[in-house]
């Protein structure tokens, strides 16, 4: 263990007596959040990166769990592992430990919070890398604005298919992948019955006087339907970011609006949720959610902004 921190190394002030409000909300920003059973105890969130870590950091956690904490561990909703029980006096030793193996506390406050991300990497029904763009959001916006303070919380998540198993458009900021694909005519055979059709589970496909027809009102993007048709009618073209802006979970719900635009690119993706970001920042009123920010400004004017 490296050298022993003190409260001050962090900018804390000992116990002292019973906790007052300014430390509770000094460690609160820490990412140390009072158990409310006790006076004086903690659950500590470590960040992870969209909810992954190393098998080596995995031990070092729980060994930071034994030594300060309760030797519990639990997970969050937003992916984060929380140690128990962690008494005031053992804060200084436990963030001290925790950087020794490269980890840290947080994930509190009016900030940019942690990523979370479903597995489409791997998923047989993930249409886009969620693993490596989540991992850019983090370093890009929970890093790199992190001392960036803003009217509210804002969360983010990455979904790899229209299945939205992390319910990205319940968050202020959530990405669905897309598949982005063609008709070709030509190519259609008009078959009794078609592949395409029987494979879209939107029944946005439909045989209309002998040619597949796709309503895009009700697709979805999911790709089901690309490489059904024998004859190659439907044609992969590429991947796609569908960006849902304002939705919220908690005492007042709110369901995230799809951007019109269908991104194309990592970059541009990462580009027009920095333009949300900043968007928030500037305009939002302190103490409003994105949802709220969003519903004030209009949805037109602030997708303007995020289109660019």
């Amino acid at each position: 263990m490296q050298n022993k921190k003190t409260f001050e190394d962090y900018g804390l002030t000992p116990k002292n007596g019973k906790l007052t409000a300014e430390q509770i909300g000094k460690v609160k920003g820490l990412g140390f959040l009072r158990d409310k059973r006790y006076d004086d105890v903690f659950n500590v969130r470590v960040i992870t990166r969209n909810g992954k870590i190393t098998t080596d950091e995995s031990r070092h956690i729980a060994r930071a769990a034994d030594l300060f904490g309760s030797g519990e561990i639990a997970m969050t909703t937003r992916q984060t592992v929380e140690i128990q029980g962690v008494a005031y006096d053992n804060i200084p030793e436990l963030i001290s430990f925790l950087e020794e193996a490269g980890l840290e506390p947080g994930g509190t406050g009016p900030k940019v919070r942690p990523v979370v991300s479903c597995k489409g990497t791997t998923c047989v029904f993930g249409l886009i890398d969620t693993y490596a763009l989540s991992r850019k959001i983090h370093e890009r916006f929970y890093v790199g604005y992190h001392g960036e303070v803003l009217p509210h919380k804002f969360k983010i998540a990455v979904g790899g298919c229209p299945n939205s198993c992390v319910k990205p458009d319940l968050n202020d900021l959530g990405i669905v992948g897309q598949k982005i694909f063609g008709t070709n005519l030509e190519k259609c055979r008009g078959c009794a019955k078609c592949a395409v059709e029987e494979a879209c589970p939107m029944k946005a496909a439909k045989t209309v006087d002998g040619k597949i027809h796709i309503d895009e009102s009700v697709c979805n993007k999911c790709g089901r339907c690309v490489a059904k048709c024998p004859f190659g009618a439907i044609e992969a073209v590429g991947e796609g970011y569908k960006l849902c802006i304002g939705g919220r979970w908690g005492k007042k719900t709110a369901v995230g609006k799809p951007i019109s635009k269908i991104f194309t690119g990592e970059e541009e993706i990462l580009s027009a949720i920095e333009r949300a970001i900043i968007l928030f920042r500037d305009e939002g009123i302190k103490g409003e959610r994105f949802a709220d920010t969003v519903g004030r400004l209009g949805f037109d004017y602030v997708q303007k902004k995020i289109i660019g």
